[in-house]
């Protein structure tokens, strides 16, 4: 296991910015982790490690002083089987959107809707990602994960892991401790019409454009796949063509009352329903409604926000991590300035 140094991590992260690493390694095994992990020249070296993905949920603004572990973890293995569900347990370096492919093909269940979301296994539980009504937390069973300072094994349950909305453990100062080696997911064996989630009406109509000869009673995964893919396809860019790494902000949920004030001046204000006394409002619709779609920084800077969706922030070329960081923040000071929110960051700055 090679480490490789003033490595440029341009090619490991979908924005596409061009920050360097003082070292860099692949690690493709358990054993791999572990043994960098106990290294003493490499603490010595390099006492600060980050562990990256696919690089699809992080904004690097500036150089990292440290080593850039890059996770290989590579496996897909069914550990537990019932007459209705099984087990799967898929190793952390994994992309997602294979897995979620792979499952589809073996008509397991439960993670369709989750299609075509960026980056790999590992990152998943990390964010609780989510999409057209499912969240990770709605098919996880666990969590197993390595110990920084002791290279040992512990496995999260699903409570452990203290899932919210686009959050975990994993995400505080407790959870850092702790890296990804591997998800244990509870998917459907051949599930039916009955198990689908398809209660996104868009998500709806897209299947009925796409399969217009096949009845309701018969749509499968495949199907609910297949909308989700084009659904996501015809709003969001590519990282390959254009960097960016999805959506920038979290949907804020807010107050019934702020909302009511809100509507007062927007009555065409979308919201969705969290609980009695509070509603989530899309950021993109909030951002957009301040002028901010298609914009860039400046007129000489490749930071921008996306044309078709201004949730997205996008790299057109030669943006640095910082001047897409400055975008973000005038987004922030404008939607707060209008419309009295404060938005989160879905996207890890670092």
């Amino acid at each position: 296991m090679e480490i490789q140094r003033n490595i440029s991590l341009q090619p490991y992260n979908t924005f596409a910015i061009d920050a360097k690493a003082d070292g860099f390694c692949t690690v493709s095994a358990v054993e791999e982790l572990q043994n960098i992990l106990a290294q003493e020249q490499r603490r010595r070296e390099f006492p600060f490690m980050f562990i990256l993905g696919e690089g699809s949920n992080i904004l690097f603004t500036k150089d990292v002083g440290g080593l850039v572990v890059k996770m290989a973890l590579r496996g897909t293995m069914i550990i537990r089987e019932t007459a209705t569900t099984l087990d799967v347990e898929i190793a952390a370096g994994e992309n997602w959107d294979s897995a979620v492919q792979n499952a589809v093909a073996e008509n397991w269940g439960g993670l369709e809707n989750l299609s075509l979301i960026p980056g790999s296994v590992g990152a998943a539980p990390v964010q609780n990602i989510g999409a057209y009504g499912i969240e990770l937390q709605n098919v996880l069973v666990c969590v197993q994960a390595m110990e920084r300072s002791t290279g040992e094994i512990r496995i999260f349950s699903k409570e452990e892991c203290s899932f919210g909305y686009r959050d975990s453990i994993f995400k505080r100062e407790e959870g850092k401790e702790y890296i990804i080696t591997s998800v244990v997911l509870r998917l459907r064996k051949n599930p039916t019409v009955h198990d689908l989630n398809t209660s996104y009406g868009a998500l709806r109509q897209e299947i009925v454009r796409l399969f217009p000869s096949v009845k309701a009673e018969e749509y499968t995964i495949a199907h609910v796949r297949a909308a989700v893919c084009a659904t996501r396809q015809a709003k969001l860019p590519n990282p390959a063509i254009i960097g960016n790494a999805g959506s920038f902000f979290k949907n804020p949920t807010v107050p019934l009352e702020t909302y009511t004030r809100i509507k007062g001046t927007y009555p065409q204000a979308p919201s969705f329903p969290v609980n009695a006394e509070a509603v989530k409002i899309p950021a993109g619709w909030m951002i957009e409604e301040c002028g901010w779609r298609g914009k860039h920084l400046n007129a000489t800077s490749d930071a921008a926000v996306h044309d078709k969706q201004a949730l997205v922030l996008v790299n057109h070329g030669k943006a640095s991590g910082a001047e897409i960081l400055e975008l973000s923040q005038q987004i922030r000071a404008s939607v707060e300035e209008r419309f009295g929110v404060t938005l989160e960051t879905e996207v890890n700055i670092r």
